[in-house]
């Protein structure tokens, strides 16, 4: 499933980080430079032809290279769809490091691409004109893309949070959709002393998940200038976060319920698990993975941290980058901006795609959709809405992969046991900064 495979990156294999964090100061400088691309350049190569390797997991490109095909027929567009999760990482990071079979284009989650730009691994766009499309992307994906004047990648999609709630199981116990994490808390107590085998919600500990929240709470634990980090968990704003769920931990409200398993699968559907908090990506993996379940399932506004805040978060999302050692950058770019910024958008959103483009996200056609799923309800109103609600201040470490694939050993360990969750975000934070030291990362304490 599209979706699946994206979230379940968050833990992605250690291998992939060791190679990147290993050249975290020393990285070559080849290809590196921003280059000047004119439009007429572009065109030139368009019209000369050639063949593009691009690595996705996203299936919707399959209609889109099909389409630029037909629009420039001595263009090739060579999709490589089979890579997924670490082994899409960890082949492109080898490739990289061995400086052959490198892709013209290569599908990076947000969360990764400081550690291939940091690394010089990426071509700096801004010089292709990327840096004139700004405008045309929601503040948190072109964020993601971008630093300082640089431009890394495209957006390709987004994920803006909502809650997606149970209309059925909320109207039988009488459960008020909340609108803040309090009244979260209360629904949570209250639908459990109802039904003991309900829960608001699945949870086992998931660092991007956790972030995400943190995000929307105002909390930014990262700060990263080139190799220069700050990893700090212990803000105020991390305490509104971790008051609200110490109390679902403690209380035993979370079912002990993995994401994206079988059982996850058949909460969602018998109504045991009764809410999800995550990226308007989701309504596609609703449909395929929950059919029993179709009309029961509604979308509301995140609940916010205080009562009147409309401040959300992302959680997921990727952009379409051209790696540093890529052949034809004239062909890739082309491609790139097709897909993530010209005629390819609209494609994409009819398969289901949700897109990082300003101009969709204000559309009437695609505001006024109606999901029969969530019982006719315009869903799309409620994401585009918090899409534009996201902060654009957020930074991911530059090794967010590692501090990823070690959030159960430490932050983890506050759902299976005695751990504070304030206790394990700290474990959290020391073993990250451990890490980046290792690295050769300058982190400030």
């Amino acid at each position: 499933m599209r979706r699946r495979t994206s979230r379940l990156l968050g833990g992605i294999a250690l291998v992939t980080s060791l190679a990147l964090g290993a050249t975290a100061c020393g990285g070559s400088d080849d290809g590196a430079g921003t280059e000047s691309v004119s439009a007429e350049d572009i065109q030139a190569a368009l019209d000369k032809g050639g063949t593009v390797t691009v690595w996705s997991w996203e299936p919707t490109l399959k209609t889109v290279a099909a389409d630029f095909q037909k629009k420039h027929p001595k263009v090739k567009i060579n999709l490589v769809s089979e890579r997924s999760g670490d082994k899409h990482y960890t082949a492109l990071s080898n490739a990289i490091s061995a400086g052959k079979g490198v892709p013209d284009v290569a599908q990076l989650e947000y969360f990764s691409i400081g550690q291939y730009s940091l690394t010089k691994g990426l071509t700096d766009l801004s010089g292709f004109g990327a840096d004139k499309l700004a405008s045309a992307y929601t503040p948190g994906p072109w964020n993601a893309v971008t630093e300082g004047d640089k431009v890394y990648g495209l957006p390709m999609d987004s994920g803006p949070m909502a809650l997606f709630y149970n209309k059925k199981v909320f109207d039988k116990y009488k459960i008020a959709v909340p609108t803040t994490w309090d009244e979260y808390l209360d629904a949570a107590r209250k639908l459990h002393k109802a039904d003991p085998k309900a829960y608001i919600a699945n949870d086992t500990g998931d660092a991007g998940f956790t972030t995400s929240l943190l995000w929307q709470a105002g909390s930014r634990p990262y700060k990263v200038d080139g190799t220069n980090v700050k990893i700090d968990f212990g803000d105020a704003n991390a305490k509104k976060f971790t008051d609200v769920w110490q109390k679902l931990i403690d209380e035993k409200l979370l079912a002990p319920v993995t994401s994206w398993t079988d059982d996850w699968y058949k909460g969602l559907g018998d109504g045991s698990i009764a809410t999800l908090s995550t990226g308007a990506w989701m309504p596609a993996n609703f449909e395929s993975g929950v059919p029993n379940a179709s009309g029961q399932w509604r979308v509301a506004p995140l609940p916010a941290w205080a009562q009147g805040d409309k401040a959300s978060a992302e959680n997921g999302g990727s952009a379409l980058t051209v790696p540093a050692l890529a052949k034809n950058k004239e062909l890739a770019y082309a491609f790139v901006e097709y897909a993530n910024s010209g005629e390819g958008v609209a494609s994409r959103v009819s398969e289901g795609a949700f897109p990082a483009t300003q101009a969709e996200l204000k559309s009437t056609e695609f505001l006024g959709k109606e999901f029969p799923y969530f019982g006719g309800q315009k869903a799309n109103e409620i994401f585009a809405a918090s899409a534009a609600n996201v902060a654009d201040d957020w930074s991911y470490l530059p090794f967010q992969a590692y501090a990823n694939s070690i959030f159960n050993d430490t932050v983890g360990k506050a759902y299976i046991s005695g751990t504070r969750l304030e206790d394990g975000l700290k474990a959290w934070q020391d073993a990250s900064v451990k890490y980046g030291e290792e690295q050769g990362f300058t982190v400030e304490k």
